[in-house]
C-alpha cells in the first residue's frame, strides 16, 4: 500500500479534495431536482479544474514555490498594490474555507447522525450539535500532532470507494441513454442557477489551486516532467469528474422527495445495496468530512504564511494559529443548528462566487514570461482560462442579483 501511494500524484488528492460531502450532496440534489439536465455544467466544472489546477501544477513545478508565495513577489516593489493583493486573497480564502470548513463538518455530522441519532442538545435556550465539536476536536488532534497522512489517505480510500458505489448505481438504474446526452445542452434557467453555482464550486475549489501548487513541487522538481504532472492532473480530475456524473444520475433516479438528511441522499444508493444503503453512505460523509476539515485549514495556513511571507514550519505558533482559527470557525458554524444540507449548499455557492478572483490572479501569474519564461500559457490556454473565469464571473453577478431581488 505505501509502494501504491508513493507513485499516486498531487492530481488524486485534489479529486479526493473535490470528491466530498458537498459534492455528494449537491451532485444527488441536482439529480433530484433537475434530472439530468446539469450534466452540462458539471462537465464545464470538470474542464475548469483541469485547465486551472494544470496551471497551479504548472506554476508549482517552474518556480519550485506556492501560488501565494508567487503572486506576492509580484508585487514586492509596489507596497500598495501588494497589501492590496494580500488582503483579498486572504478575505476570500478566510471566507471560503471556513464556510467550506462548516460544510465539511456538517458532511461528518450528517453521516454520523444516520447512525447514531439526533446529535442536537438543549443548553438553556439554545440548540447545541454537540457531533460537530467531536469532529471538530479530532481534526485539531490530528493537525496538531501533524500525523494524520495515514488517517487521510485510508478515508481517501473510503470515500472514493463510495464514489464507485455511485457509479455501479448509475450502470444498474439503466438510465435512458438520449436523456443523459441532452443534459450536456446548456440551459440557464434561474431556478437552476445557484445550484450551477454550486457544481462550479463544489468541484474547482478555490484552495485546491493553491494546495496543488505546493504539493507537486514536492514530487516533481524539473520541469521536463510536466507532461508526468499533466497526465496526473487530468487524469484524476476526469475520474472524479465521472464519478461526480454517476451522482447525478444516481439522483435522478430518486423521485418526488426533499433531501433533508443523509438517508434521503442514500436513496440513490438503493438499487444496489438495498437497506444497508444509507450506512454505506453514512461512512462516505464522514470519511469525506474528516478529510476535508483537516486539509481546508491547512490550505489556509499555507495561504496566509506565502502571503505573509512566514517564515517556520508547520508547527510554528502563527501557522497553527491561522488553522486553529478556521477550524474553529467551521465547529461553530456547524453546531449553529442550521441543517447540515443548507451549510454544504450554501459553502459550495461560496466557493463558486470566489473561483473567479482566484482564477484571474492564477491567469495573470502564469503568463509572466520572467517568472516562467517558455513556460507560460499559450494562446489556447488563455483564450479557454479566459472564457473560465467570465463564465464564472457572469454566473456569480446573476446569482447575487437574484438574491438582492429575493430580498
Amino acid at each position: 500500500m505505501k509502494r501504491l501511494f508513493s507513485r499516486i500524484g498531487p492530481g488524486t488528492l485534489v479529486t479526493a479534495a473535490f470528491i466530498g460531502p458537498g459534492t455528494v450532496t449537491v451532485c444527488t440534489i441536482a439529480g433530484v431536482k433537475f434530472g439530468f439536465t446539469l450534466l452540462w455544467a458539471l462537465a464545464l466544472s470538470v474542464v475548469a479544474c483541469i485547465v486551472l489546477q494544470e496551471m497551479a501544477a504548472r506554476l508549482g513545478v517552474v518556480t519550485q514555490n506556492g501560488l501565494s508565495e508567487v503572486i506576492r513577489t509580484q508585487f514586492d516593489k509596489h507596497p500598495i498594490a501588494k497589501w492590496s493583493f494580500i488582503v483579498i486573497i486572504i478575505s476570500a480564502i478566510f471566507i471560503g474555507n471556513a464556510a467550506y470548513e462548516a460544510g465539511n463538518i456538517s458532511g461528518g455530522v450528517l453521516g454520523l447522525s444516520t447512525v447514531l441519532g439526533r446529535p442536537d442538545v438543549q443548553v438553556g435556550a439554545y440548540t447545541f450539535n454537540y457531533m460537530s465539536l467531536i469532529i471538530g476536536v479530532l481534526a485539531f488532534i490530528l493537525l496538531y500532532l501533524g500525523n494524520y497522512k495515514i488517517l487521510e489517505r485510508s478515508l481517501i480510500v473510503l470515500v472514493l470507494l463510495m464514489s464507485v458505489a455511485f457509479l455501479l448505481t448509475a450502470i444498474v438504474t439503466k438510465p435512458d441513454i438520449m436523456m443523459i446526452l441532452k443534459g450536456f445542452v446548456p440551459s440557464l434557467e434561474s431556478e437552476k442557477l445557484l445550484t450551477i453555482i454550486g457544481l462550479i464550486g463544489t468541484t474547482v475549489v478555490p484552495y485546491n489551486l493553491f494546495l496543488h501548487a505546493s504539493l507537486v513541487k514536492e514530487k516533481w522538481r524539473d520541469p521536463n516532467e510536466l507532461n508526468m504532472v499533466r497526465n496526473d492532473t487530468v487524469l484524476a480530475i476526469a475520474l472524479g469528474g465521472v464519478m461526480s456524473m454517476a451522482i447525478i444520475v444516481s439522483g435522478a433516479s430518486i423521485k418526488d422527495i426533499e433531501v433533508a438528511n443523509a438517508a434521503d441522499l442514500a436513496k440513490g444508493l438503493e438499487p444496489v445495496f438495498g437497506v444497508a444503503a444509507k450506512y454505506i453512505l453514512s461512512l462516505g460523509l464522514f470519511a469525506a468530512g474528516i478529510t476535508s476539515a483537516i486539509t481546508a485549514p491547512l490550505a489556509a495556513a499555507y495561504v496566509v504564511k506565502g502571503c505573509l511571507g512566514w517564515g517556520g514550519g508547520l508547527k510554528s505558533i502563527k501557522f497553527r494559529l491561522v488553522w486553529v482559527f478556521i477550524l474553529v470557525l467551521g465547529v461553530i458554524f456547524s453546531s449553529l443548528g442550521i441543517k447540515p444540507i443548507e451549510i454544504i449548499q450554501f459553502a459550495q455557492v461560496t466557493n463558486g462566487l470566489l473561483l473567479p478572483v482566484i482564477a484571474g490572479f492564477l491567469l495573470w501569474v502564469v503568463n509572466n514570461k520572467k517568472l516562467l519564461g517558455k513556460y507560460t500559457n499559450t494562446k489556447i490556454q488563455n483564450m479557454v482560462g479566459v472564457l473560465i473565469v467570465l463564465i464564472t464571473l457572469f454566473l456569480g453577478v446573476r446569482s447575487i442579483w437574484k438574491v438582492i431581488e429575493n430580498l
